[in-house]
């Protein structure tokens, strides 16, 4: 029996001596490799901080003892760790192993933070909240912030406070990798850096405390000297910033040795205040093709080889692939684009860009917040700048696209990649808000394109616009067949015209392909229905709700929650020029859904041909029949 087949709780770590951790450590990264190169996930992440896991769970007693995690992917090893290695066949399927902490799978997983640089406000509130009822001292709590969240704003807002009372006990582990996604950049990462080539400072202080304990007078020597540390500090080891803020440091440590790494934590168990321990990581540690990926040291995999790590070849164009080429052509024309990213330039197709116009790139780290407002004022100072984000990830900037570009009327252009239902992981990174969200902003513009060709056009038409906030967004994955359209009235595109003025589908974005399909399905029963795409979903182009008078039923079809979605924005303007044509909207309820591949999470939404369909038939038995005049019932909102 392998030792990792032993490891059933935390609990059974702590007999084992030096030599048998470092057998597991080896053990689990093998494991790594095999159960994520069959699913695919965050392999990087969690090959870096195998032993880092295993030192906090011999050091501290979760649950009791409270370790939040950050950037929730590297939580495979703590996952493992508490007893949920056999789940590992079913990591990031319907119904199988979360890829992030999860509340329902165990008593350990306290939060379920996949969104980077929040552990250290939850712990922040934890540890008072324990403080007020008497547990803290008792219990510990634990913050792991690693894979570039230190670059994230609300990060260092927490540090201050943290900072303000330092009576309280808090241990924050700094996971120090030099990454996010790719090489972790700017002002902090440098500050880093110096730390990892000063750890002998610690040790020099150990060493002269010792020494000169055994003298006379040694102690009030020690003390002067210790006196003068922030001088000596500022010329040697630049971990003072964290001391003046009045954390105690301690660190850099090698994150790869057990040993080291557990005498350092239980040092910090035992202050009286908070603690910073940081520890040295290697991203993709143990695994050579991981090691040797200098893009993102396999930070996210699909399937792969686990022997070559090689994946299953090229699906053909993608969305982002497809983006990736306008943009860079773009760029050859228009000296005035430039491009901001937020700690995923690969992710979002920057990385072409940036080789070709490498001035012309700025990568803020994981700071969406900053990333909007900088962007305004490149702006205000005569750019055209492109925010490329996941959809999820612009939640964190609503304020800024409001209040810092939307107010101003500022010409940029925020391209959310992974909109819609993404799928494999789960509640946090489906981009299903955006276009809910995105409706209440004065004078934005969103647009959904089809597939290729309409991306291609209306990124260049975003771009166009300078005096105010443009969206583009579509979903993950291989593009469509192209869709051509038949005409266009207004802003909108008439893609298919049924026989009889009966239905109108309205299909948003990378669903026009269903809204097609409910098309042909509602003609081989008889009832004639059109097909359009608005292509702009805001706002809702007058042509189109001019066009909705004419139809016995209107039925919306869009990738975003319905609650304030493009349906429910249709049906107000409808309401508004005093067309009572009911509209049944159809799209992703408010809800967190649970992951699984995008086809079963759309199919539990009731994103299908037969459920759209039938339920268009069932509401509308009376009214769906080849017309001789127009009705007009009172409007409904059909689920």
């Amino acid at each position: 029996m392998s030792l990792l087949e032993t490891i059933r709780s935390p609990r059974d770590l702590r007999d084992l001596n030096q030599d048998e951790l470092r057998q597991l450590s080896r053990e689990i990264r093998a494991f790594l490799v095999d159960a994520v190169s069959a699913t695919g996930g965050h392999l990087g992440p969690n090959l870096g901080a195998v032993e880092l896991t295993i030192a906090l769970h011999r050091t501290f007693n979760s649950p009791s003892d409270a370790i939040v995690w950050d950037t929730g992917h590297q939580t495979y090893v703590h996952k493992i760790l508490t007893g949920r290695a056999k789940d590992f066949v079913s990591l990031r399927t319907k119904g199988g192993l979360s890829g992030y902490p999860s509340r329902a799978e165990s008593e350990h997983d306290l939060v379920e933070n996949s969104h980077a640089s929040t552990s250290l406000s939850y712990a922040d509130g934890l540890a008072k909240a324990w403080e007020l009822t008497g547990e803290l001292g008792k219990r510990h709590v634990v913050a792991v912030i690693g894979d570039g969240a230190l670059t994230g704003g609300m990060a260092w807002e927490a540090l201050n406070n943290i900072a303000g009372d330092k009576h309280r006990p808090l241990v924050i582990v700094v996971n120090d990798n030099e990454r996010s996604y790719a090489p972790t950049i700017g002002g902090l990462a440098d500050h880093l850096a110096a730390l990892r080539t000063t750890s002998g400072y610690e040790r020099f202080l150990d060493w002269g405390r010792q020494r000169l304990e055994k003298v006379p007078m040694g102690s009030p020597i020690y003390e002067t000297l210790h006196g003068m540390k922030k001088g000596l500090k500022d010329v040697i080891a630049p971990q003072g910033m964290f001391e003046d803020l009045g954390l105690k440091y301690v660190g850099p440590i090698d994150g790869h040795d057990v040993e080291a790494l557990e005498r350092a934590l239980k040092r910090a168990k035992g202050f009286p205040g908070p603690v910073i321990v940081h520890a040295i990581t290697t991203k993709g540690y143990g695994y050579a093709p991981a090691e040797n990926d200098e893009a993102d040291r396999f930070h996210g995999i699909g399937v792969i080889d686990p022997t070559t790590g090689r994946g299953a070849s090229s699906i053909g164009p993608t969305w982002t692939s497809t983006f990736a080429e306008e943009l860079l052509a773009i760029g050859q024309e228009r000296d005035d684009v430039v491009a901001i990213t937020a700690a995923m330039m690969a992710p979002t197709g920057l990385t072409a860009f940036a080789e070709r116009f490498p001035k012309r790139v700025f990568d803020v780290g994981i700071a969406e917040q900053h990333a909007v407002t900088s962007a305004t004022g490149m702006a205000m100072g005569g750019l055209h700048p492109i925010v490329a984000v996941y959809a999820t990830f612009l939640n964190r900037a609503l304020d800024q696209v409001l209040m810092d570009s939307a107010l101003h009327q500022a010409g940029v252009t925020f391209v959310l990649d992974r909109a819609g239902v993404t799928g494999d992981d789960g509640a946090s990174h489906n981009g299903m808000w955006d276009m809910s969200m995105l409706q209440m902003i004065p004078t934005l513009r969103l647009a959904a394109p089809r597939d290729g060709v309409t991306l291609r056009q209306e990124l260049r038409e975003a771009l166009d616009c300078s005096d105010a906030p443009t969206v583009v967004r579509y979903p993950k994955g291989a593009l469509p067949e192209d869709i051509p359209a038949l005409a266009r009235e207004g802003e909108t595109d008439v893609l298919v015209r049924g026989d009889h003025d009966t239905v109108l589908v309205i299909a948003v974005g990378g669903l026009v392909g269903l809204g097609l399909d409910v098309a042909q399905r509602l003609s081989e029963q008889g009832i004639g229905a059109t097909v359009v795409d608005p292509r702009w979903v805001k706002p809702i182009d007058p042509a189109l709700v001019t066009m909705t008078r004419k139809y016995q039923r209107v039925v919306t079809i869009e990738d975003g929650v319905r609650v304030g979605g493009v349906g429910s924005t249709l049906a107000q303007a409808m309401r508004d020029a005093n067309i009572l044509t009911p509209v049944q909207n159809h799209g992703i309820p408010l809800a967190f859904l649970d992951q699984g591949k995008r086809a079963e999470v759309l199919i539990e939404c009731g994103l299908t041909i037969d459920d759209i369909v039938a339920t268009i038939v069932s509401n509308s038995s009376a009214v769906l029949q080849v017309p001789t005049q127009q009705s007009a019932p009172r409007p409904v909102d059909a689920p």
